[in-house]
C-alpha cells in the first residue's frame, strides 16, 4: 500500500485541539491508516509574517487513495474546520492548512497537485517534524537530512504533550 507524508499546521484558535482532530478525521484507518504522528511544534509564520506563530505536525501513512484522492480528503478535512481557501490570504492566518509532501516517492506535476511539495524542502516548519518520523527519508531524491541542515531552524520549538482530558 502506498506511504505518504502529511504535513499539518495553522495558528487560528485552539490549533493544537484542531491538528489532533483533523488527523483523526483524516485519518479513518479504512482508506487512510495513520503509522506515526510527530510532535507539535512552535513555528514562526512564513510567506505573511505579521501575524502569530504556527503550530506544525507531520504523519506518515498507508493508504488506498490516490494522490488526488488524498488530496480531496485534506480539502475535505480543512472544510470540516472551517477552512475556506478561496477567502484567505495566501500564507495568511488559518485554522488549519494540509498538505500532502510525498507520496511513495511519485514525481506528480498536475493542476492540482505537484509531488513532491514544491516548496517542502524549504521549510524547516515542515522538515523539522519531518525528520522526527522519518530520518532517513528523501524528498524528490534529496536526502531530509541533508535539505534541513541548510535551513535555520533555531526559532522551532517542540511542544510538550498536551495533558489528556481529565476524566470525570
Amino acid at each position: 500500500m502506498p506511504r505518504a507524508f502529511v504535513a499539518f499546521g495553522g495558528n487560528v484558535g485552539d490549533v493544537r485541539s484542531t491538528i489532533a482532530n483533523a488527523i483523526t478525521a483524516f485519518c479513518d484507518g479504512d482508506q487512510v491508516e495513520l503509522l506515526v504522528r510527530s510532535s507539535d511544534y512552535r513555528t514562526p509564520p512564513w510567506g505573511v509574517t505579521d501575524q502569530g506563530d504556527f503550530i506544525n505536525a507531520c504523519i506518515a501513512v498507508e493508504t488506498q487513495l490516490t494522490p488526488c484522492g488524498l488530496l480531496d480528503r485534506a480539502h475535505e478535512v480543512e472544510r470540516g474546520f472551517g477552512r475556506d481557501r478561496q477567502r484567505e490570504t495566501r500564507w495568511g492566518p488559518r485554522s488549519i492548512d494540509i498538505d500532502i509532501i510525498d507520496y511513495d516517492g511519485m514525481a506528480l506535476d498536475d493542476p492540482m497537485l505537484t509531488l513532491p511539495h514544491p516548496r517542502a524542502l524549504e521549510r524547516a516548519f515542515v522538515l523539522v517534524p519531518l525528520a522526527e518520523i522519518a530520518p532517513d527519508a528523501t524528498i524528490g531524491g534529496r536526502s531530509l537530512r541533508e535539505a534541513l541542515g541548510r535551513l535555520d531552524r533555531d526559532a522551532i520549538k517542540k511542544l510538550p504533550p498536551v495533558d489528556p482530558a481529565p476524566s470525570s
